[in-house]
């Protein structure tokens, strides 16, 4: 008893709770940069995904260039020495589109829903050009060692049915989304700049009379947002494949996320990061292999035991999304509400 008791908790843990927990980091990156967004500028950045992807996509060229020279950092992934210069060119792009489109608006004082109207002008350009760029398809640009622990290993250390798998990437988005967190949050609370954007993004008129430059915070903002896209973007790629089509379709629980945690709560967008990804991985995942493991003989279930097919995990992020903005619109930590 105890015996299945154990292999249905690894079985659990290799299929549910280990990529629950890498997804929900990704997720909690790309939400902080919406957040942040957000916050401090003060409207919904919808061509956030595609910046996601104009990131990965510089990363990956950066990859290509080092793998030809033969520059590796195995066993981790060569991506990882190219990121900076993916989150550099992420930043330019940022600021130039900033410099050519947003700080109009800013000027003229727009309403956020014209922002909004542009950042989708802006989604579509940023996805034509990675496409045209890098090709609509699926790109692997993953090397160094695949997985820290493999499955047949497992087995054979423990004696177990089920054999535990953790891949180098989902180690690598964890430790990474830690550091990037603590990081971030020692930013905010404890430098000039980061104090000054939180003022500015409390109260406007106030942070102005104290003497913050709100340019400064506009371009801090971006620079902040371009490594949070980047970062993200690239462990999502790495930990399953890249495709600029994904990153369009990672806006909705990207948004999801923020908006259940609270948009403009830092905190909120890292809570409901790991809400969105425990939710769509437990619900579109098939227990049958855990309740054989858990349930009598004489009850061994017959079917998948599957509530949503994984196609339709998406559609999980909507209602979630939905429910959140008719019942608690500012979220789990009390953000601003749309």
């Amino acid at each position: 008893m105890m015996i299945d008791f154990l292999n249905a908790i690894v079985a659990l843990s290799n299929f549910v709770l280990i990529p629950a927990i890498a997804y929900g980091s990704q997720l909690a990156l790309g939400a902080l940069g919406v957040t942040l967004v957000y916050g401090v500028l003060r409207f919904s950045n919808f061509a956030h995904g595609d910046t996601m992807a104009f990131g990965t996509m510089t990363v990956i060229l950066f990859t290509w260039w080092f793998q030809s020279l033969g520059i590796s950092i195995h066993p981790l992934p060569t991506a990882l020495l190219a990121l900076p210069f993916g989150i550099a060119a992420t930043a330019l792009l940022l600021l130039g589109t900033d410099r050519v489109v947003y700080r109009f608006y800013r000027k003229q004082k727009a309403q956020p829903v014209i922002y909004l109207i542009v950042s989708l002008g802006v989604m579509f350009i940023l996805n034509g050009l990675v496409r045209f760029i890098i090709g609509p398809g699926d790109q692997r640009f993953a090397d160094g060692e695949r997985f820290i622990m493999k499955a047949r290993d497992f087995k054979a250390m423990t004696g177990l049915k089920e054999g535990l798998a953790i891949k180098t990437s989902q180690s690598i988005t964890v430790v990474t989304a830690i550091i990037v967190v603590i990081a971030l949050f020692w930013f905010l609370n404890r430098t000039r700049t980061g104090k000054s954007m939180r003022a500015f993004s409390d109260n406007e008129d106030l942070a102005l009379l104290s003497g913050i430059n709100p340019e400064r915070v506009v371009i801090y903002t971006w620079l902040i947002v371009a490594a949070l896209a980047t970062i993200a973007g690239t462990l999502y790629g790495l930990d399953k494949s890249f495709k600029p089509f994904t990153y369009f379709q990672l806006l909705l629980p990207i948004f999801a996320a923020a908006i259940v945690g609270g948009l403009g709560s830092p905190l909120g967008a890292i809570a409901g990061g790991f809400v969105i990804a425990f939710s769509e991985v437990m619900i579109t995942y098939a227990w049958k292999k855990v309740l054989t493991y858990l349930m009598p003989d004489s009850l061994d279930p017959s079917g998948l035991v599957q509530l949503i097919a994984t196609e339709y995990k998406f559609a999980i992020s909507f209602v979630i999304l939905v429910i959140v903005l008719l019942f608690r619109p500012t979220g789990l930590f009390r953000g601003k509400a749309l």
